[in-house]
């Protein structure tokens, strides 16, 4: 991915560095499916999943289905289960840190996380780390209010749209569809996902670019306030990114998700979150 610093924000960086050298990792507190108790290591002792013995996973918290904060209080989510479940298959140790996105590679090559898993999109992204394979079709999409008026693309022309920072929907915006993305009024980004909902309901901005899973969920929650267009910006696939050169750490995840599969797992688990959008009919890797 192109992660080049003009993208990021110093502040945002630094801040996640001091959260991940002084402050708490989260780890697993139970079985797949359950919230995730406090934990803690200094970043100079992660390695590599495989030699360490230790996944130590990078998520975005406000990201639902796949990381966020539950009704508890705890952390959960579709991949936070399935890295538990995978951990639990190499006989592994699972801890969970709670980053700004947009530190994500920063956070990984100074070795605070050993991978980013949490609907990371991999397309355009191959050089930059080392991947399992796809585990999740996925789609870039566009979010309006229901009562906006806005049918298609055409009718984001002088329109504000806000995505995530660093985020694939941004990626897309400012690549293939860049001629898209010309009509608008501004292309904002933002932190995370929550806030731009909040931007959108308030009418602060028009149209939100997120992952189909994040619109699914959003709809869900809110069917009569937002609606979803038809066109998609892009297809993708979702992986787990380590740090480039680790290879064993990727086999073994992809070995892992295979055997989920097989074992019934997988299926489980979307079930689980099908209530969030999430569908088992987008698991790719079998």
């Amino acid at each position: 991915m192109n992660t080049d610093m003009s993208r990021r924000q110093f502040v945002g960086l630094a801040g996640s560095l001091a959260t991940v050298l002084g402050l708490d990792l989260v780890g697993c507190g139970g079985g797949a499916g359950k919230g995730f108790a406090a934990g803690s290591a200094a970043a100079k002792d992660v390695k590599g999943a495989a030699e360490s013995k230790k996944l130590v996973v990078g998520f975005d918290k406000s990201y639902p289905p796949y990381g966020f904060v539950g009704d508890d209080g705890e952390y959960t989510g579709f991949d936070l289960d399935l890295a538990k479940a995978v951990a639990d298959k190499q006989g592994w140790e699972v801890k969970y840190e709670a980053i700004d996105w947009d530190a994500k590679d920063t956070l990984l090559n100074s070795g605070a996380i050993n991978c980013i898993w949490n609907g990371f999109t991999m397309e355009g992204r191959e050089d930059d780390y080392t991947f399992s394979e796809p585990y999740m079709l996925n789609e870039q999409v566009l979010v309006v209010k229901k009562d906006a008026g806005i049918k298609s693309w055409d009718d984001l022309a002088g329109k504000t749209v806000i995505t995530q920072t660093d985020s694939a929907a941004q990626d897309v915006l400012e690549g293939d569809q860049k001629d898209l993305a010309a009509t608008f009024a501004t292309l904002d980004t933002i932190g995370e996902y929550n806030t731009a909902f909040m931007q959108l309901e308030s009418g602060a901005v028009d149209a939100v670019a997120c992952d189909l899973s994040i619109a699914q969920y959003q709809l869900a929650a809110k069917p009569d306030a937002y609606t979803q267009l038809d066109e998609p910006l892009s297809s993708e696939h979702y992986a787990v990114g380590f740090k480039k050169g680790d290879t064993k750490s990727a086999d073994a995840v992809t070995e892992s998700l295979k055997a989920l599969y097989e074992d019934g797992t997988v299926k489980d688990l979307c079930d689980k979150y099908a209530d969030y959008g999430l569908s088992f009919d987008n698991w790719v890797l079998k």
